[in-house]
């Protein structure tokens, strides 16, 4: 019979976790969109929402 071979050797599956460039990304990306969020609490219009829900909420009466 014909023995079958593999063109390429097995690999371990040792690759768990992020390398440093990963974490570079992940890290870049994750200021980037605090700092958009940031800057969207802190704009007059969404605070004011934000403070208008939360005093309706409070003078709601259960």
């Amino acid at each position: 019979m014909f023995a079958l071979t593999r063109p390429f050797p097995r690999t371990t599956g040792d690759d768990a976790g992020m390398t440093t460039s990963e974490y570079a990304f992940c890290t870049i990306t994750a200021v980037a969109f605090a700092g958009v969020l940031y800057a969207v609490l802190t704009s007059g219009a969404v605070s004011e929402a934000l403070t208008n829900l939360v005093v309706d909420a409070l003078s709601s009466g259960f």
